[in-house]
């Protein structure tokens, strides 16, 4: 049976989950409040006053974290006012008010520098995932990523990836069988890799495997896997082995991806493009938030 879905990817519907969001926050906030709070804004400015923010795009991009800058002030104070008036996904041009936020300006200063950080990486990684999924635009392959991510932001990066119109690959090592050369040589081979591995796995559980050559994709395809990671070939040899799956599992290209490189590779005709670049090598969005009293 032909397998032209990519249901062994791993996709979560929606935005992030609200208890997640906060404890990220939290997190943030405690690292930059430290032990004394924020000395400078609590020494400056009174308790009393009140200002109105706009978030500002400064260059072109792609929007993503506004969830989580919004939860950024919900947490120094519930009555500060946080409004979007761009949707997570959203291209915008430089100059673009992406929010505006209102209430106590002490709650607001403090909260400024985590709600951009977020933002600007989140936002950052959106915009360049685009510029992959428009670069193999007409073609049947999907941009996804990796497991290339800051530790503890995982699902916010993967997040900004769909944002910016890619997949998610696996989240982690718990939810999908991905057996790579380092497995093959451990177990014994390739064959004895892919039945451990069909032996220990549930029926829910996908399982993908790296090759490197042909000669291994053809031992793969004598097996009953879902999906192929075809490791560092070339644009010659990726079409061979498309060619020889010949729709019996996902066709995974890997490996030197970069934004020159990406549209050949997808007319090799693969289903898929993984590309750590995605979330290791993003460039942060410029974002600023600017008082108008």
């Amino acid at each position: 049976m032909k397998r032209q879905d990519l249901k062994f990817m791993t996709e979560i519907a929606g935005g992030l989950p609200a208890l997640l969001i906060t404890r990220a926050v939290e997190a943030a906030l405690l690292e930059d409040l430290g032990l004394t709070g924020d000395i400078t804004t609590n020494a400056t400015v009174s308790a009393k006053a009140v200002a109105t923010g706009v978030f500002e795009a400064r260059g072109p991009g792609v929007i993503s974290g506004l969830d989580v800058a919004r939860e950024t002030f919900r947490i120094l104070d519930p009555a500060v006012t946080f409004e979007a008036h761009v949707s997570d996904g959203d291209a915008v041009a430089a100059k673009t008010v992406v929010a505006t936020v209102k209430g106590n300006a002490r709650a607001i200063l403090t909260g400024e520098r985590v709600a951009l950080n977020f933002m600007g990486r989140m936002s950052g990684i959106a915009t360049l995932t685009r510029r992959f999924v428009d670069a193999v635009a007409g073609t049947k392959a999907h941009i996804a990523d990796t497991r290339k991510t800051t530790p503890g932001l995982r699902a916010f990066e993967k997040y900004a990836v769909r944002c910016g119109g890619g997949h998610n690959h696996r989240t982690g090592l718990f939810d999908a069988v991905l057996i790579k050369d380092n497995h093959i040589v451990a177990a014994g081979g390739i064959q004895a890799a892919i039945r451990a591995a069909r032996a220990a796995s549930g029926h829910m559980v996908k399982i993908e495997i790296e090759v490197d050559t042909l000669e291994q994709l053809a031992v793969v395809l004598t097996h009953n896997v879902d999906a192929v990671l075809l490791d560092n070939m070339t644009n010659d040899r990726l079409r061979k082995a498309v060619a020889m799956v010949d729709g019996r599992a996902l066709t995974e290209a890997s490996g030197g991806v970069s934004l020159p490189t990406v549209a050949a590779i997808a007319a090799t005709g693969v289903d898929l493009i993984s590309a750590g670049a995605l979330t290791h090598s993003a460039a942060v969005l410029d974002l600023g938030l600017d008082f108008k009293y």
